[in-house]
C-alpha cells in the first residue's frame, strides 16, 4: 500500500487487503465533503438522485450497488439526516425535539436532549457529498471510509487499530439518528467512530440485522489493515474458528502465551 504522497492512496490494494484479511460482504467506500456542488458533479461517474432520499439510503446504494452517488441538500427528504451531515442547518427546530418526540422519546424534552447529544458536522462548511466504492478510486481522498461489518470483523479491525499506539476505545450510542454516531462524528472529528446502526438505517438503508458500522479516516483505516496483517501472522484471523465451550483449549492458548498457559501432558 504504497502511497505517492501523504493523501494519495491506491484504494484498490487498500480494498483487496481490507476484504482479504476481513472477508467483508458489503463493499467499503468513501465520503467526502465539497465546496461545491459543481466539484462533487466533477468526480467521475457520479450519480445524482432523481428523487429525494434519506441520506442512509444513498450510502446504501454505493455499498450495496457499487455506485458513485452525490448528494446536496435538495436531494434529501429530511432535514435530520441532512443536518448530522451538515447539509442542513443545526436550528431551532432540529434541536427542539418536536419531530421524535411521541416516537422515540417519551417527553419533549428527553427528545430535546437525545438533539443536542447529536455529534453533528457544522452547516455551512461545505455544500456537497460524494459517496464512492473505495475500489473504484473516483474519490482520490475521502475524508472518512464507511465500514460494514459484523462484530467479529469488527472487533479484529478495532485490534488492528490498537496494534501500534494502543487507544482504549469509547465510543457513543445515539440510539435513533445512529449516523450520528458513524459518519455525523467521523466527519467531526477526524476519529474513526464505531456505531450500531439504527432502525431508519436497517429500515430505508437495507443495513443487515448482523451489521455495525465503522466511520474511519483513511489513515486510521490504513493503520488498521497493517495492524491486522501483524494479527494474521500470529494466527489471530477471520473467521475465527470456535474451539468448543467444553474443549480442553490449552493446546490452543500455549502457542499464542506460551509463558502462561502450559499445555497438557
Amino acid at each position: 500500500m504504497e502511497t505517492t504522497s501523504q493523501t494519495q492512496y491506491d484504494w484498490k490494494v487498500i480494498a483487496a487487503n481490507l476484504n482479504e484479511l476481513l472477508r467483508l460482504k458489503a463493499t467499503p467506500v468513501g465520503m467526502k465533503k465539497f465546496s461545491t456542488k459543481a466539484e462533487m458533479e466533477a468526480v467521475p461517474k457520479i450519480r445524482r438522485p432523481d428523487k429525494r432520499y434519506l441520506l442512509d439510503q444513498l450510502v446504501a446504494q454505493s455499498v450495496r450497488l457499487g455506485w458513485t452517488m452525490g448528494v446536496t441538500a435538495d436531494d434529501l427528504a429530511m432535514k435530520q439526516c441532512g443536518a448530522i451531515a451538515g447539509l442542513m442547518p443545526q436550528d431551532d427546530d432540529f434541536y427542539s425535539g418536536e419531530a421524535m418526540d411521541g416516537v422515540w422519546f417519551g417527553t419533549r424534552e428527553d427528545s430535546a436532549a437525545h438533539q443536542k447529544s447529536l455529534d453533528v458536522v457544522p452547516y455551512g462548511s461545505y455544500e456537497a457529498l460524494a459517496i464512492s466504492p473505495l475500489a473504484a478510486g473516483r474519490i482520490e481522498n475521502p475524508d472518512i471510509c464507511l465500514i460494514y461489518a459484523t462484530p467479529g470483523q469488527m472487533m479484529l479491525l478495532i485490534n488492528g487499530l490498537q496494534w501500534v499506539g494502543f487507544k482504549k476505545f469509547e465510543w457513543s450510542v445515539s440510539g435513533e439518528s445512529a449516523c450520528a454516531d458513524s459518519w455525523g462524528k467521523a466527519l467531526a472529528t477526524g476519529e474513526p467512530s464505531l456505531s450500531i446502526p439504527c432502525y431508519a438505517e436497517r429500515r430505508f438503508g437495507g443495513v443487515l440485522d448482523e451489521e455495525m458500522l465503522m466511520a474511519i479516516p483513511p489513515q486510521d483505516l490504513i493503520k488498521g489493515i497493517e495492524g491486522l496483517k501483524k494479527l494474521s501472522k500470529n494466527g489471530l484471523r477471520y473467521p475465527i474458528p470456535a474451539v468448543g465451550i467444553q474443549s480442553d483449549t490449552t493446546e490452543y492458548l500455549a502457542p499464542i502465551y506460551p509463558e502462561w498457559v502450559k499445555p497438557n501432558k
